[in-house]
């Protein structure tokens, strides 16, 4: 098996049609393939999307989406499959409650929102959150706390930031290469890595 690092956009096709293929086979919505699927959710992705109505959420953004993205939208479907609980979709969607879509809601005021330049991918549990940077070389994966920075305490949206996937290739490649486990492995070395260097740090 390939490193999930070592993938690049020659890999692209490749990852396509594993990311198909896991939908088909019982992991549209991150499950690992020993957990059924929730029946509140459908048994397939959304829809695909057009070219011009993925041009359309970009004038909303503001800004151009991965190369790669565009294809899963455009190619596979808006959202509902992938890692943890499925991609959320460009567009609002409704199948038994309503879904997360990936452009910002105007819920939660400006000053408690990440940047415009992060894409909502998916939820990560509790108020964790998965966001693509749409600027950022090999536009890397974050995960964030939405809980987890205060700007009334003149922190930012960067202080809730607990870990960086190096790409989006390289998220998704690990996903579907080791599921939800893959995912979050690196999350937890990393923290792993922060607890020592922590303890035998002087003080």
């Amino acid at each position: 098996m390939t490193d999930a690092s070592r993938r690049t956009a020659a890999d692209d096709d490749a990852l396509l049609d594993r990311l198909r293929a896991l939908a088909r086979g019982g992991r549209a919505f991150g499950g690992l393939p020993d957990r059924p699927d929730r029946p509140d959710r459908p048994d397939r992705p959304f829809a695909p999307l057009t070219a011009a109505e993925v041009e359309h959420v970009e004038r909303q953004l503001g800004y151009r989406l991965p190369p790669l993205l565009r294809r899963m939208y455009t190619e596979i479907g808006d959202g509902g499959f992938g890692p943890e609980g499925g991609l959320a979709p460009l567009t609002p969607r409704q199948y038994g409650s309503k879904w997360y879509c990936a452009i910002p809601s105007p819920e939660r005021g400006p000053e408690y929102r990440p940047p415009r330049s992060w894409l909502f991918l998916t939820g990560g549990g509790c108020s964790m959150q998965w966001h693509v940077s749409l600027i950022a070389v090999d536009h890397p994966v974050l995960l964030w706390d939405a809980d987890g920075w205060e700007p009334g305490w003149g922190e930012n949206p960067h202080d809730g930031l607990r870990y960086a996937a190096p790409s989006l290739r390289q998220w998704l490649w690990t996903w579907a290469d080791g599921g939800r486990r893959g995912v979050w492995h690196e999350v937890h070395a990393l923290h792993e890595v922060h607890a020592l260097h922590e303890a035998v740090s002087p003080h």
